[in-house]
């Protein structure tokens, strides 16, 4: 097939490629590129509002510091791993979940994709650059521009950028580098040397439940990027090194978001002095020059521009994996267009209700799906030898996996629910023993040990009962060991985690030996296996009712 090369890195034309393989004449770009990809995203408010949170969760400066440098640092080791799998097969990021989840299986995380990131935080950096508009307005002119028109100025760049594709993409993070590096540097300086910041407050006892809560919150943060990884990284030519975009692409990750929240850190630090509780943006803006304020307002509004380019780029390919028939060239066109206007209307509802930072926090809880998926997705490559076909892509060859598709319902159900330790929500667990959040921790473990089983145990010849109690002796195993390495944990607490977990394989069981019956009868037995997981939420619920009160 030949394949025109001409204005292949042209920054104008629409991109038509959408979740297919990127041909070898259209490969372009440089490692290096990764650096600025990654950092531009997260040179925003949204970063330096999460470092807060090491401060709201009680730790001292540096006690909040070393917790977000541990979580980034997590977070950025496999995103740039992640980040190498791009040039080898020219497919996006959750395209290539499909190995481990199976092409039907694939359409969960890639529909949690979707929603978390081109819908939920596609509507919290909107704000944050709406919230920045309208201040930044104000103190040009009097009455300054109201929040509605803000957020549609807002709105329209990111669907505009994001419509045309990878190459503007690629441009405008580049570009927009520039000034944000140099204006976010500035800010640091100021507010490292302001004289209220307690610097020469003691290490301290270490607060583990402080420090966990805000290590998870940077590490859900940072790894929410994960899934997106190789969607920029599948232009580069496919003999490109591995090590250095690997490289480049976790600096990029890793520099930005620590040096914000570490602002972050310390400039609620200071905010805590007096009283806060008001704008988040103000508050922080209150606390720089004047004048200066003005190009950092600026800075905010670029940024939340730059992280939402690649949430409703990527969030649309994720709905694009899931299988949805759209026969348009520009499909992925319009479906960023339409993610844009649901995650624009979303971020109206939570302006208008007040519900920016509520939604942050609920959103900061939700991507602890991230921490599962990154184990599987990572063990199955592992075990594939580092390389992944076509074949393993393929809906005919590859149409189900249900170890992928077990390991992570069960790990990210149990593991939020019961070790999440956030401001918005904290599970029976967190709240039972001082350890603070270890949601991605016990996700990631987790995940990785009942795939492991899964899919070792999923062969021709063996019962699907066989298949389900490894994986549910494992979470009986882990129930077990937590509860005899610890007298604060409540007896009921372990009990009913271990019951809940049996619950679900044992529902998961019986959909599975419904399916089998059902297409020993020539029927389609994968409907009724996918009703048996779409309804084991509300199973589950029955199973934990009786959860003991919190005390």
């Amino acid at each position: 097939m030949t394949t025109n090369t001409k204005n292949s890195a042209s920054a104008g034309a629409i991109e038509t490629n959408d979740i297919l393989p990127i041909p070898a004449g259209e490969r372009h770009g440089k490692p290096w590129h990764l650096f600025t990809v990654w950092s531009s995203p997260n040179l925003e408010f949204a970063t330096v509002f999460v470092g807060a949170l090491a401060i709201l969760f009680g730790l001292n400066i540096w006690q909040g510091i070393l917790a977000v440098v541990v979580g980034n640092a997590l977070a950025a080791l496999t995103h740039g791993y992640f980040s190498t799998f791009g040039p080898k097969v020219g497919l996006p990021q959750m395209v290539l979940g499909r190995s481990a989840f199976g092409v039907i299986g694939n359409r969960i995380p890639a529909g949690t994709s979707t929603l978390v990131a081109g819908i939920g935080w596609f509507a919290v950096n909107t704000a944050s650059g709406a919230f920045a508009i309208q201040t930044l307005s104000s103190r040009a002119f009097e009455g300054g521009i109201g929040i509605g028109f803000s957020l549609a100025i807002v709105i329209i760049a990111q669907i505009v950028i994001a419509f045309i594709g990878h190459n503007l993409i690629q441009k405008f993070e580049r570009y927009a580098f520039y000034y944000l590096v140099v204006v976010w540097m500035i800010v640091a300086v100021v507010i490292f040397s302001n004289s209220n910041i307690p610097w020469s407050s003691e290490f301290g006892d270490f607060n583990l439940a402080g420090f966990t809560a805000a290590a998870g919150a940077a590490y859900g943060y940072t790894a929410g990027w994960t899934p997106f990884a190789s969607d920029y990284t599948r232009y580069l030519p496919e003999k490109s090194d591995s090590k250095a975009l690997g490289l480049y692409a976790g600096l990029g990750n890793f520099f930005a978001t620590t040096v914000l929240m570490i602002v972050g850190v310390l400039a609620w630090s200071v905010v805590r002095m007096y009283g806060g509780g008001g704008n988040p943006t103000d508050e922080f803006a209150a606390l720089l020059d004047q004048n200066f304020a003005i190009l950092v307002l600026l800075g905010i509004a670029i940024g939340s521009v730059s992280a939402n380019v690649l949430n409703v780029y990527s969030g649309a390919m994720s709905f694009l994996t899931m299988g949805i028939k759209v026969g348009f060239k520009t499909r992925r066109a319009i479906m960023v267009l339409l993610a844009g206007v649901v995650g624009g209307l979303t971020a109206y509802w939570a302006v208008y209700n007040d519900f920016v930072n509520g939604f942050e926090g609920f959103l900061l809880v939700v991507s602890y799906w991230v921490a599962p998926w990154i184990a599987i997705v990572l063990v199955d490559y592992l075990a594939r030898g580092g390389k992944i076909s076509a074949a393993d892509v393929d809906e005919k060859k590859n149409g189900h996996n249900d170890a992928g598709v077990i390991a992570f319902v069960i790990s990210t159900a149990l593991s939020i629910f019961y070790f999440a330790y956030q401001l918005s929500y904290a599970g029976p667990i967190a709240l039972s023993l001082p350890i603070g959040d270890l949601t991605a921790v016990v996700g990631f473990l987790l995940a990785a040990d009942i795939y492991i089983i899964c899919a070792m145990a999923i062969k021709p010849g063996v019962s699907g009962g066989i298949k389900l109690l490894a994986g549910g002796l494992t979470i009986v195993l882990f129930g077990w060991l937590m509860a005899s390495s610890s007298s604060l944990l409540s007896g009921a607490v372990v009990s009913t985690f271990i019951a809940t977990a049996l619950v679900i394989f044992i529902w998961l069981y019986l959909s599975r030996r419904v399916a089998e019956v059902a297409e020993a009868r020539g029927k389609s037995g994968r409907a009724f296996l996918w009703l048996g997981i779409a309804l084991s939420p509300a199973v589950t619920g029955l199973a934990v009712a009786l959860l003991p009160s919190k005390k």
